[in-house]
């Protein structure tokens, strides 16, 4: 009786540690990158994306909100891998960028971020929007922006996309969601209200499955397959480039054919003189093979 209940006791310890491995596979590999289901403060949220200053390039379909700042890798990088795909989706990508506060007296973002963020929030201009993003955060100097400190009117502007931030946030926490960037909000076929602090990249694929979105998509500014262009004729130069030159003909050296004329058979007129084959001469009579020799007690040729 005692050796069954050890062994009983032993079978539940392995049991519940298979079950307690299992369960943690589960939630660090799949369930932890999975978007969260909103399921409270939707109206307050939903009123705080309609009311922000959002940028997009247009397309009129179901909307999907970005929120992150420029110095995010992240979400650079989600923009710049997953934005075609969800478009290719019927997807319209709604970009809304903030200027993170001072941090213990320690400056988050440059005055070049804070005025472009207040241009932005003003304007909505998705071509600025294009070249900022487009430029290494280092070599942006919002030329021709004007500037955001020292303004009142455009550092409450950058205040109020902070402000944006930090409510949105804390309906977000209260919800479930944690924080992170790029932050991705959107609603799924049922409309329900979804939400993913989408930092790493295995939560990528959710936003997709809920929108039918591909997971590649073709490059874009590729030419069509046409026929094929002949052995020494240029192909067609790219746009802004200098044309290629017409180059006059070469003439032909002394006894040589220019090049595209067809070569006259030998014999006939005009046709290149050809030069007489040399025969190699041979040796009137055969050289003898070396004959050993003897010297003390080394034989050598």
């Amino acid at each position: 009786m005692r050796r069954f209940l050890i062994w009983s006791a032993l079978a539940v310890v392995i049991g519940l540690t298979i079950a307690g491995g299992g369960y943690w596979a589960y939630w660090n590999f799949y369930a932890r990158f999975q978007p969260v289901t909103v399921a409270r403060n939707q109206a307050e949220i939903q009123r705080l994306l309609d009311e922000s200053s959002w940028v997009s390039e247009g397309g009129g379909g179901q909307p999907l909100y970005i929120i992150g700042y420029r110095d995010s890798a992240a979400s650079q990088r989600y923009e710049r891998e997953e934005t075609e795909k969800l478009r290719a989706g019927g997807v319209e990508v709604r970009v809304v960028v903030f200027a993170r506060p001072d941090r213990e007296g320690q400056a988050l973002s440059t005055g070049a971020e804070r005025a472009t963020v207040a241009e932005l929030w003003l304007s909505r201009d998705w071509s600025l929007y294009q070249r900022w993003t487009a430029t290494p955060a280092a070599n942006w100097t919002a030329a021709g922006i004007p500037a955001a400190d020292g303004n009142l009117a455009r550092s409450a502007v950058v205040d109020a996309s902070r402000a944006f931030v930090e409510k949105l946030t804390d309906l977000l926490r209260d919800a479930g969601v944690p924080t992170g960037y790029p932050l991705v909000i959107w609603r799924d076929r049922e409309g329900f209200m979804k939400a993913c602090a989408c930092s790493d990249a295995r939560s990528w694929a959710f936003i997709r499955d809920d929108f039918d979105a591909p997971d590649a998509v073709a490059p874009t500014g590729l030419d069509e397959p046409g026929d094929p262009v002949p052995p020494g004729v240029p192909g067609p130069a790219a746009p802004g480039s200098l044309p290629y030159p017409t180059l006059p003909g070469i003439p032909p050296v002394d006894g040589q054919v220019a090049p595209g004329q067809p070569v006259p058979p030998a014999g006939a007129p005009g046709a290149p003189a050809t030069p007489p084959r040399a025969t190699p001469t041979r040796p009137s009579q055969p050289t003898a093979p070396p004959q050993p020799t003897q010297q003390e007690d080394t034989t050598f040729f």
